[in-house]
């Protein structure tokens, strides 16, 4: 690297604002990008930024900490979001009321199917039993899932890895595996998502329409509780 350009890197480090305005660049861009793409799935805009990211910090020799005291803004506007999107659940309150049973039976056999299908998977392929525990709360949001980890005896860090994947394959791959399977209702397409693939998936439903990020932000918030509840219950059957 340029000499010049490293002795301007090593004074721009050391700005808190860092972190936040790398964030907001690297998502804009990957916006622009996805919006080149026609909006594909594929171009997912997290994946994008997290990968630019990612490499640029490598690049540069930056620790993550010192990218994280400008981030961490990002982070805070997280509570207020997960809050906001209460607005359109409310606007189709009345067909989730209508939809109250497949809702909850959805709920149940998603959440428990997501759970235990990776824990066992994992079990059979050999890994470490830590790595199994990290694994199973992979569908739920990161700060809950990191929380189950490290309740059940998983590595939480591993696991915040793995929610991040998790969410990034079920937006990029949601919308073909609906389309394969002939699911047209944006209710039902929005509430398997939130399910499996929590907030990233989220963010990707609504980008189809507001009634299924509606209905996944709904799946998101109940997912997470329900594993909360069940995980360290029902883990002791399969350990």
């Amino acid at each position: 690297m340029n000499p010049r350009i490293t002795d301007l890197w090593v004074y721009l480090s050391t700005s808190p604002l860092l972190g936040l305005t790398l964030t907001l660049i690297a998502y804009q861009g990957a916006v622009w990008v996805n919006k080149r793409c026609g909006g594909s799935p594929l171009a997912n805009p997290v994946l994008i930024a997290v990968t630019a990211l990612v490499a640029l910090l490598l690049a540069t020799g930056t620790p993550y900490q010192t990218y994280f005291d400008g981030a961490q803004f990002v982070h805070f506007l997280l509570g207020p979001a997960t809050v906001a999107l209460a607005i359109p659940l409310y606007v189709h309150f009345r067909r989730v009321k209508a939809m109250l049973l497949p809702i909850v039976v959805g709920l149940i056999a998603g959440s428990l199917t997501a759970a235990f299908s990776a824990l066992l998977v994992a079990k059979a392929l050999g890994a470490s039993v830590a790595t199994q525990l990290s694994l199973a709360p992979k569908s739920v949001t990161t700060p809950i899932a990191m929380g189950i980890a490290e309740r059940i005896g998983g590595l939480p860090s591993l696991t915040a890895v793995l929610v991040i994947t998790t969410g990034i394959l079920g937006a990029v791959a949601g919308r073909y595996l609906f389309d394969a399977l002939g699911v047209r209702d944006p209710a039902i397409r929005g509430f398997a998502t939130g399910v499996t693939a929590h907030g990233i998936g989220t963010a990707r439903a609504f980008q189809e329409s507001e009634q299924a990020g509606a209905f996944s932000a709904l799946a998101m918030g109940m997912n997470g509780l329900l594993t909360a509840l069940l995980l360290p219950v029902l883990l002791p059957l399969f350990i």
